[in-house]
């Protein structure tokens, strides 16, 4: 009885998050004034912990074609993360992939509900299981795919990219502390994860250099990153009308607003507290 009624509470907090969410979403949204040209003006949190949500929202509604549908890597419980705006707000299906079985399992159980086009997948994802979340999709042009897991991302990215799948926008995280110019990534460890503590928690991921190479690579356009210094967009510019691509001016790069107040240090600073850890040059020249 006890279990039953602390996961009724939990479901109503869960609840209250989203409503919460929701009406955040639709305030900061309704406040922007959108330049198409100026990626800038297009962000708004409502799930997402950043700008995320507006980036989103602007792109995908810019797509020549749409089949409204999402993969997301580290989706964490569904309700604090880059595509549950779309799952809610716009009724897109897709697939949410999360390491923590627990949350994985509360986000099945919440979105039965909420909206039942959406998957929601308990694996923890490496390059060697990549295939096996393109086998699951049921598009291998998803609209939208984010990848945020604090680690191997970039080993994960290049793998999901080579099996074929070939989403229309692609969201990842990249590491300020790297700069913006440096084309480095951590070493691929199977079971990495971000340490706490002084300095360790700023080794982690890639560089957003690391990420242009990558992506130009399949055919990719860099876009922008969000002002907070968090996420690098990307897009296959064949989906969307050529003088979108052309004219949108996007920022290149931003310091991460969460480092920067903890560390109390610009990135550079930040990079001396771990440039003797072991770092993988992507390419010579980014």
């Amino acid at each position: 009885m006890l279990n039953k009624f602390l996961r009724y509470l939990k479901a109503i907090r869960s609840m209250q998050r989203v409503n919460m969410a929701l009406a955040r979403g639709s305030a900061t949204s309704a406040l922007r004034i959108v330049e198409l040209t100026e990626p800038v003006t297009w962000e708004f949190s409502g799930f997402s912990q950043n700008g995320e949500d507006g980036i989103i929202e602007v792109l995908t509604s810019c797509l020549k074609n749409s089949n409204h549908y999402f993969i997301e890597i580290g989706a964490s419980d569904g309700i604090e993360n880059n595509t549950t705006w779309l799952a809610i707000a716009r009724r897109y299906s897709g697939i949410w992939i999360e390491g923590n079985k627990a949350a994985s399992d509360w986000c099945a159980y919440l979105f039965t509900s909420l909206n039942y086009g959406v998957e929601s997948i308990s694996m923890f994802v490496t390059k060697e299981n990549a295939t096996e979340i393109c086998a699951r999709s049921l598009y291998s042009n998803p609209d939208i795919f984010s990848l945020d897991i604090d680690g191997n991302d970039y080993y994960i990215a290049e793998a999901i990219l080579s099996t074929g799948l070939r989403p229309k926008i692609f969201v990842v995280e990249y590491n300020s502390t790297f700069g913006p110019d440096m084309c480095i990534t951590i070493p691929y460890q199977e079971s990495f994860e971000v340490t706490p503590g002084s300095g360790n928690n700023l080794y982690y991921g890639c560089s957003v250099s690391a990420w242009k190479k990558l992506f130009a690579r399949f055919g990719y356009t860099f876009m922008t990153v969000d002002k907070n210094g968090v996420n690098a967009f990307f897009i296959d510019p064949n989906e969307f009308d050529k003088g979108f691509v052309e004219q949108t001016r996007g920022r290149s790069f931003a310091e991460n607003f969460s480092q920067l107040r903890e560390y109390r240090m610009a990135w550079d600073k930040q990079f001396a507290l771990i440039s003797d850890q072991d770092l993988v040059q992507i390419d010579e020249e980014c």
